[in-house]
């Protein structure tokens, strides 16, 4: 097992269709804070959308790939199904009662894995729980006019990998990845990133028969945090070493990452925590207008000219 294990979540990519409904969603429904408006490097003539706390924390960060046409897509096993984010424990009414209002597709709270939990449907249908978590001492982003400060979104909680069965998955988990198995609830098995607090479970749903497909509605990747570059080169080498096919270092302006399939299927990234999404935009600006990394500025005109127009005006308190 590598020395350094991952420090947490760093973020969850996942596939939408329309990107103003996306925007308006995450921005206004769930009051996260969009933190960069780009594309997709390796495919610029799609948005790259990302949203967190104030200023893109790592363990705070969700982002997607909106693609207008794109098919609906399946949950199932080798998927990551769920992505969860921690609220107080005393807003889980607050944000039924909410999320109700607006006409989203949510359910009753239930309490699962010893938690309060509050599952919801993004537009494209992307299962979102709301978990409490009073011990999350993140303050969000309390920056949307109404939703106030003491009921806002804190950042990730954890993720649901769907799979057939535990092993291998859990092996790689623990054995390679360095994470605690700490946890059983039915054929849910909870794993840990060490003692670093929120923001940092795996939970492993197993026995699910039938296959996902990535597409609409689902996950891409699930990444994990790095502090800095070196760190990461070393679970590169790590995970070389053992067999397991990784990408070189790939280069996202605001971070760095290596990419990995763990033995179910799921995609796994490792991204470091800098350099941060205020590279290229001051703080109180994040997501304003497009961004592009040096490689496709020149590009900029045709780039945005194949893009929707997206209205971005935040409804700030």
């Amino acid at each position: 097992m590598s020395t350094v294990a991952p420090q947490g979540l760093h973020h969850v990519t996942a596939i939408a269709s329309d990107p103003q409904a996306n925007v308006d969603f995450y921005t206004r429904a769930l009051g996260l804070r969009l933190i960069k408006q780009t594309v997709n490097f390796d495919a610029p003539d799609t948005y790259h959308l990302y949203y967190g706390d104030a200023k893109g924390s790592p363990s705070s960060i969700l982002t997607f790939f909106p693609w207008p046409d794109v098919p609906k897509g399946r949950q199932g096993a080798g998927m990551t199904t769920a992505t969860a984010f921690s609220v107080p424990g005393s807003s889980m009414g607050w944000w039924h009662e909410r999320l109700k209002s607006q006409e989203v597709d949510v359910d009753a709270p239930v309490s699962r894995d010893g938690e309060d939990v509050l599952s919801l449907r993004d537009p494209d249908g992307m299962v979102i729980d709301l978990v409490a978590a009073d011990g999350d001492l993140r303050s969000g982003w309390d920056g949307v006019a109404d939703i106030p400060a003491e009921h806002a979104v804190r950042g990730l909680h954890a993720v649901t990998l769907s799979e057939r069965q535990l092993d291998p998955s859990a092996s790689m988990l623990t054995d390679l990845l360095g994470m605690d198995l700490t946890g059983e609830d039915g054929d849910r098995t909870r794993f840990a990133m060490g003692d670093v607090g929120t923001g940092a479970l795996v939970d492993v749903a197993a026995g699910v028969a039938d296959r996902g497909w990535q597409a609409g509605g689902t996950v891409h990747h699930v990444a994990f945090r790095a502090p800095d570059l070196e760190t990461m080169t070393r679970w590169q080498q790590e995970l070389l070493s053992r067999g397991v096919q990784v990408t070189d270092v790939r280069d996202r302006q605001y971070f760095k990452s290596i990419y990995f399939r763990e033995p179910g299927g799921v995609l796994f990234e490792i991204a470091t925590d800098s350099p941060g999404f205020d590279i290229d935009e001051p703080l109180l600006e994040l997501g304003r207008s497009l961004k592009l990394p040096p490689w496709l500025e020149p590009s900029r005109e045709q780039i945005a000219a194949a893009l929707p127009p997206l209205d971005v005006t935040p409804d700030v308190a």
